[in-house]
């Protein structure tokens, strides 16, 4: 019983914080750790230090002064309210906006987490997690909720599609940005039912590079993203961040190279000059470039290595020699997208982006750029360049006779034909197949395999940096020594979140909308692949929900309200997919054998002609999508029509006074005496009076003008409509 409770709960810890002092000296430590434990209390936190493992210390961080916390709260919501995040104004006394609105655990983590993080001249600690003079702080982390995770897991576990309940239990556990990738992922997911019946209908009926199917999908792909930009929209309005991107939280890496005095509201502002910028954004030109070139030079080597031994090479050794060049991509494919990421990071640095929003925004574009290259190009070597010029290009790959040339037993075997060559018509099926199929299946165990791997290995090598230290003379064993029993089930379960990797929901983002470009560009080849991803996707919902739970650390709730510049890629990859299908379709339209490595029987006017009304027909239906979007109501907008109207409301109201709208109250009627006329005329006498004066002194109130009209209404009827009466 003692140790399902000590499991299960968190001894109200907040945070936690991992100070590692292996490779400093102990006064250095000790100083540094002091300064930590100072810069905590100054913001309100209450904390308790426990031993971590391998030369490590816990920090765990709580709330420490409840009216300093409820200060921040209601600081962060007028903030939200001055930005139109939040309709109405926040209640001016802090305790009446707790109690008035409900403080999720995301919003309590949020804060918390600011409050640890932010800059001094912000009133935050500024504690960044391997910067400056905090180089020992490894990380901060929130605690998991195992009691949340184990009941989260087991009833995702039997339903097929997730409710709006769902995702609200989701924004409050972990924050809007984590909510908005699963719920654009469950959409995502419902979104594919009609592609997937359709799609295997195709393939039983119309076969493969049907126009049919093409324009079906490109209508579907359009809806998906025009759909999803109303879903958005809706959320944030139920989770009140609409508009929470206009909150930027400025770098700290910025570098400014002037202040200037804001017209408008005095405020110093620090300005990087927009011209400057933009000068230094034109090296994306180059940087494309240059990543296109290196990455499609060796896809395309490899690419064409794979076509020589499968297709050229005759002699032994050719069953194992075909795996040479996935060997190949598999290796350098990923160091050179390494390499070139990490050019793409400096290149975003200096750049030089004010806001952590705009920062993050533009590495992620030049992220998908080579996203975009690794994931497709192969594809569209075989689909543009094997399938159309085959025979013009295999003659010419006989300089890779190198890779084969140990096992070959004579020339023969090495020599590519110089006439006949029939290229494999199947080889863009089985590509794609893989793409979609084979390789979602390793990507699967690599995501659910590879972080165990890993974090053995780094709690490995940190027990070995840890016995170092200890022939130092440090103390790198026997950390569990001083626990108390009480304590120990749960010091070990945060020692070993400690060690775990830190979610990052834009990699999980990121491989979904790559899996949409597939199923946009190349599923026309194989109509099957919607089944396929369907089938994937909810299993990934799932997947990643364990891996949230178990394989990573609970990630810190951020707030969004979109899925940022990942929609922009959505659009894109829509777009690019109706010129692609369609030149698919076109290509093979000759019952899905395509040009047969002949180019003489292309017509290149007709195949122009076919994309260019591909993507006008696709502009149009975008239009004609959005436009039907538009018109239709949500609760989302509801919602928001009903928070701005009781605004309005209230502010009348609290101005005019609470009976602002209802309808003034009649005079008491007077019985009109020979005395009371003449105290109005005494009354008149009194006053200089006019013609205006006389004019609106007849009636005295609503209820004589209504009594007067009827009389004139009498009076001037038309005898006919007398008789009715």
């Amino acid at each position: 019983m003692a140790h399902n409770s000590a499991l299960h709960s968190n001894f109200g810890v907040d945070y936690v914080i991992s100070y590692r002092f292996a490779d400093t000296n102990n006064i250095e430590a000790q100083n540094g750790f002091t300064a930590l434990m100072q810069a905590l209390a100054r913001v309100g936190l209450a904390t308790e230090v426990r031993n971590g493992d391998n030369c490590s210390l816990l920090v765990f961080v709580k709330v420490g002064s409840d009216k300093r916390f409820a200060h921040e709260v209601y600081r962060s919501r007028v903030k939200d309210w001055l930005h139109g995040v939040l309709a109405a104004e926040p209640a001016k006394e802090t305790r009446d906006t707790l109690s008035g609105q409900d403080l999720t655990e995301a919003e309590r983590l949020r804060i918390i987490h600011h409050l640890i993080t932010s800059p001094i001249e912000e009133g935050g600690a500024g504690i960044i997690p391997k910067e400056g003079r905090w180089k020992n702080v490894e990380s901060i982390f929130p605690l998991h909720d195992h009691t949340f995770n184990k009941e989260w897991i087991k009833q995702w576990s039997t339903m097929t599609f997730l409710k709006i309940e769902d995702l609200d239990q989701i924004r409050d556990r972990f924050g809007e940005k984590v909510a908005y990738y699963f719920a654009f992922t469950q959409n995502y997911f419902a979104f594919l039912i009609f592609p997937a019946a359709f799609g295997f209908a195709s393939w039983v009926i119309l076969g493969s590079f049907s126009p049919i199917y093409a324009l079906v999908n490109g209508l579907w792909c359009v809806t998906l993203v025009e759909y999803w930009k109303r879903q958005e929209l809706d959320l944030s309005v139920r989770w009140g961040v609409k508009g929470v991107a206009s909150i930027q939280q400025k770098r700290r890496d910025f570098k400014h190279e002037k202040e200037i005095r804001d017209p408008v509201t005095g405020e110093t502002l620090q300005i990087f000059p927009a011209t400057k910028r933009l000068s230094r954004q034109l090296l994306q030109v180059p940087f494309a470039f240059l990543a296109t070139l290196a990455l499609g030079t060796l896809i395309a080597t490899c690419f064409g290595i794979e076509i020589f031994l499968s297709e050229v090479y005759k002699g032994p050794g050719k069953s194992l020699l075909v795996f040479l060049p996935t060997g190949l991509l598999t290796t350098l494919v990923p160091t050179l997208t390494t390499m070139l990421t990490t050019v793409a990071t400096r290149l975003n640095d200096y750049e030089n982006w004010e806001t952590t929003d705009s920062y993050q925004s533009a590495l992620t574009q030049k992220i998908f750029v080579l996203n975009f290259i690794t994931s497709y190009l192969p594809i569209f070597l075989t689909a543009f360049v094997y399938v159309p010029f085959g025979s013009l290009v295999v003659p010419y790959l006989d300089i890779f006779n190198l890779t084969a040339r140990p096992f070959a037993e004579n020339e023969k075997q090495l020599q590519t034909p110089k006439t006949g060559f029939v290229i494999n018509p199947s080889r863009l099926r089985n590509q794609v197949i893989y793409f979609t199929v084979t390789a979602q299946i390793v990507n699967f165990a690599l995501e659910t395999i590879l972080p165990y791997v890993k974090r053995r290995g780094f709690s490995k090598y940190q027990e070995m940096k840890s016995e170092s230290a200890a022939k130092k003379g440090g103390a790198g064993a026997g950390v569990t020594i001083d626990d108390v029993p009480e304590e120990a089930e749960f010091l070990k379960r945060v020692r070993k979140e400690a060690e775990l990797d830190v979610y990052d929901v834009a990699t999980d983002l990121r491989e979904m909308v790559i899996q949409f470009g597939y199923l946009s560009l190349f599923s026309v080849v194989w109509p099957l692949t919607p089944v396929s991803f369907i089938i994937n996707n909810w299993i990934e919902l799932r997947s990643d929900a364990v891996k949230i739970c178990i394989e990573m650390q609970r990630p810190t709730p951020q707030r969004a309200d979109s899925i940022g510049p990942w929609l922009d890629s959505l659009e894109f990859l829509a777009w690019l997919g109706s010129i692609t299908s369609a030149a698919l379709a076109y290509l093979f339209s000759n019952n899905g054998l395509g040009p047969d490595g002949t180019p003489a029987t292309i017509q290149g006017w007709a195949l122009l002609l076919t994309i260019f009304f591909s993507e006008h027909i696709y502009l149009l239906v975008r239009w004609g999508v959005r436009l039907a979007v538009s018109k239709i109501d949500s609760p989302g907008m509801e919602k928001e029509r009903a928070e701005r109207f009781m605004v309005r409301k209230r502010y009348l109201q609290d101005t005019l006074g609470q009976d602002v709208l209802d309808v003034p109250s009649g005079h008491v009627e007077e019985k009109i005496t020979r005395a009371s006329l003449e105290e109005d005329a005494r009354q008149s006498s009194l006053r200089t009076t006019g013609p205006l004066d006389h004019f609106w002194s007849r009636q005295r109130s609503w209820e004589e003008s209504a009594k007067v009209g009827a009389n004139l209404i009498e009076k001037m009827a038309p005898k006919e409509s007398k008789k009715q009466q």
